[in-house]
């Protein structure tokens, strides 16, 4: 998401003479008038009849750029079918297309400042592809340039843009000798393109002898082809909010952002862009939102790399992943916390409290969870945070901040019923009385943990050196080496992750349970178990264990037992079982034979520690 000014609808339609759409709309096969096209031809006439169009394509070009003279007269904004920019006299040009080009303009800009003679030629037309057109936009000075595609072609000399600009420059250039010119492939599949990746293809062109058909962004130890760069690099300005928030598919936190990205782009003059990141396991997975708000159009067409604020919205991401790595020095820190304000820093992974320490990071608590179950919203936490940014962050005056987070609420559940508009506000009128600075000791608590591997050690290689980096969002860090070159993984890893995100998790009467099994069979990732065993298995059970005789005729008359059991670690507490339940518990009418119970997350505090105890049910704590 991005802010934008739109264009009238009166600018678009001097755009287009009417009698162009009524002479487009009357080629449109119909009855009234009836013609053949799209006929099978034979070798005879067919090479013939493609040759026909050339007419069209040679125009075309020409055609394209008097209609963009002719935008930029009704709009003041000029573009060109070959668009430079940099220095006049630049030695070093990158020659690319679509999004990468802002970052190539962004990092321009930055190294002009240093003295670089350096440029960026954007391709905005390249079918058909008018080499004359792109060599005069080039600058008569250029010595060396890199052209980046955002493709592979295996086997072929080159990549279609670098193969194209070669073969235009060796026909139409006039000046000699031919600057010298390298492909590279960058951004597959949406890999991130950054400002620091700009200055490595800057730095190979430096070289003597630079790289060709390079690859930037990835470790490539199998052919060699990737370009080293400096990752530290950075071209973001200081007056430019850049934020990063972790959040729980389903928990709200995108959908808060893309309100704040609103907010922030329609009520203020400043400019608001957001990336939103989704784990492809959907909701229970996590989602990262990276949010850039300041007073100059925002240039960096990638996620962010350093953030001076950022969010977790569940505290077990804290054991799992780095998350201030992104960190710049005096960046704040919003957690969402089940602890006190107190006890917090005793909580945090050694790996945190050496980031919070060394870089002098400001950090706040909220227990999101509690002021959204107080409002009646469960689990979603989405506003609490929203008004915790926004009170934290200082892109809004405070009191403005909250007047137009409610506003959007409105607009945003309106439709939903005024119950839940009410249950909104009430979060957000409760949120800043929640909200607490951490006082940060000057040292790393000795009793401190360390951040868990997503996959114990016992997992097979690949499991542990592949999957679990992925898991633990280091894929950007996986060799070329280490991937299966035909494709082929390994079935049955999911037995491997245990995400335990799940605030509330199923609890199984045993007096209740009419052994249906609905449960089992509705639950999305196959969490809840049944089984039925003779009662000598559970000779060496522990007490806690839960079983209940069970109720089908056949297996009574041998005296078996049944047990349904819950997986918590892969629960992602969506409650799909606890619908499907048909068994009422008489004595209590509102629960069932399978209820929802809270996890150690969100259970009852202990005042002397402040740590949430469990109310797990004890059957839980089985392995």
């Amino acid at each position: 998401m991005q802010k934008v000014e739109l264009l009238d609808d009166a600018v678009l339609r001097s755009l287009i003479k009417d009698e162009w759409v009524i002479a487009h709309r009357e080629r449109a096969l119909t009855p009234d008038r009836p013609v053949i096209r799209g006929t099978a031809q034979n070798p005879d006439v067919y090479f013939q009849a493609r040759e026909t169009v050339n007419p069209f394509y040679a125009a075309y070009p020409n055609i394209l750029q008097t209609t963009m003279d002719r935008f930029a007269q009704l709009t003041g904004r000029q573009y060109q079918l070959y668009e430079y920019h940099g220095d006049p006299e630049a030695e070093k040009v990158i020659i690319l297309m679509g999004s990468g080009c802002e970052t190539v303009h962004e990092t321009v800009d930055y190294l002009l400042t240093q003295g670089e003679k350096v440029g960026v030629l954007k391709v905005r037309l390249y079918r058909p592809f008018a080499a004359e057109k792109l060599i005069e936009a080039l600058p008569k000075t250029v010595k060396k340039i890199a052209v980046l595609d955002r493709t592979k072609e295996p086997g072929s000399a080159g990549e279609p843009l670098y193969l194209d600009v070669v073969t235009g420059l060796m026909e139409c250039y006039q000046e000699m000798p031919l600057p010298k010119i390298v492909g590279g492939r960058y951004g597959l599949s949406s890999k991130e393109f950054t400002s620091a990746m700009v200055k490595g293809v800057f730095d190979n062109l430096a070289l003597d002898h630079p790289k060709n058909h390079f690859t930037i962004g990835i470790n490539d130890d199998l052919s060699h082809t990737s370009l080293e760069y400096d990752a530290n690099f950075s071209t973001e300005p200081d007056n430019v909010v850049r934020a990063i928030f972790y959040g729980l598919g389903s928990d709200g936190t995108v959908g808060a952002n893309k309100n704040s990205i609103k907010i922030i782009g329609e009520e203020t003059d400043n400019y608001a862009q957001g990336y939103f990141v989704y784990d492809s396991k959907k909701s229970g997975s996590v989602t990262v939102s990276h949010l850039r708000f300041g007073p100059n159009p925002i240039k960096s067409t990638y996620l962010v790399t350093k953030a001076n604020f950022i969010a977790c919205h569940q505290w077990e991401f804290l054991e799992k992943f780095d998350l201030l790595e992104p960190a710049i020095e005096g960046a704040t820190f919003l957690i969402n916390s089940p602890y006190q304000p107190d006890y917090v820093w005793q909580q945090l992974p050694r790996l945190v409290q050496d980031h919070i320490i060394n870089k002098n990071i400001n950090v706040y608590v909220i227990n999101a969870y509690e002021v959204a179950r107080n409002a009646g919203m469960g689990g979603r936490i989405n506003t609490v945070m929203q008004v915790c940014f926004f009170a934290l962050a200082n892109v809004l005056p405070r009191e403005e901040a909250i007047a137009q987070i409610k506003k959007y609420i409105r607009k945003t559940y309106g439709k939903k019923g005024e119950d839940i508009v009410q249950m909104n506000i009430k979060a957000v009128d409760a949120a800043l009385d929640h909200l607490h600075q951490v006082t940060i000791p000057n040292a790393i608590d000795e009793n401190a943990g360390d951040i868990h591997n997503p996959i114990p050690d016992t997992a097979p290689a690949f499991i542990r050196d592949v999957l679990g980096k992925m898991m633990a969002r280091q894929g950007e860090d996986i060799p070329v080496s280490a991937l299966p070159c035909d494709g082929t993984y390994p079935s049955g890893t999911a037995k491997w992750e245990k995400r335990n995100v799940a605030q509330e998790v199923p609890v199984w009467d045993e007096d209740v349970c009419v052994q249906c099994g609905k449960c089992v069979l509705v639950c999305p990732h196959a969490v809840i178990r049944s089984k039925v065993y003779e009662e000598a298995a559970l000779t060496n059970a522990p007490a806690s264990f839960k079983s209940a005789p069970a109720k089908d005729l056949d297996w009574k008359k041998t005296n078996l037992k049944f047990t349904i059991q819950v997986a918590a670690e892969d629960c992602t507490g969506c409650g799909i079982c606890v619908d499907v339940c048909p068994a009422k518990n008489k004595s209590q009418p509102k629960l069932k034979a399978i209820n929802m119970a809270h996890s150690y997350r969100s259970g009852n505090k202990n005042e002397k520690t402040g740590i949430i105890s469990s109310l797990l049910p004890t059957q839980t704590e089985i392995p």
